[in-house]
């Protein structure tokens, strides 16, 4: 959290995205914000109550449980999809058990800080962090809708 707020800057393991971001993408972006900031009742030009928000990340949420999802460096590209489908089924069965999560990206910004603080080895890449507990429902930020795209956006029907 002292790195965010001192703007240190470290090379991520991996890139998320592509960068720039293109205008679709960025556009999403922009929405989801919007979607966010605004169900909280954070105005575009409250920099410090956007800061505040986003600073949340790194304290989990305030979830009574916060996970670090790494990856071993040699395992490549190809084992993200892996760990993704691990995670994604790790969420949905907090979820059967009546658990909430939230996949927290912001964590993958400060790899070597991380690696540090928990003392874990440099060929361990550090994905996201992933916090754990129960819901809220009527805090603002779980009942934050964002617009979806369309399927055909994502799928291809080939006949």
């Amino acid at each position: 959290m002292e790195a965010w707020q001192h703007e240190v800057q470290e090379v991520e393991d991996y890139a998320y995205g592509p960068r720039p971001l293109p205008m679709t993408m960025r556009r999403r972006q922009v929405a989801t914000a919007q979607a966010l900031y605004g169900a909280l009742g954070i105005a575009r030009e409250d920099r410090l109550g956007r800061d505040a928000q986003f600073e949340r990340n790194f304290h989990f949420f305030d979830a009574p449980v916060a996970l670090l999802v790494t990856i071993h460096r040699d395992f490549g590209s190809g084992a993200l999809m892996d760990l993704g489908m691990s995670v994604y089924g790790l969420m949905l069965a907090a979820q059967s058990h009546g658990l909430a999560t939230c996949a927290i990206g912001a964590i993958a910004s400060y790899p070597n800080l991380v690696r540090h603080s928990l003392q874990l080895e440099a060929d361990c890449a550090i994905v996201c962090g992933l916090a754990l507990g129960y819901a809220d429902p009527t805090a603002p930020v779980n009942r934050t809708e964002t617009t979806r795209c369309e399927l055909n956006d994502f799928f291809q029907v080939i006949t």
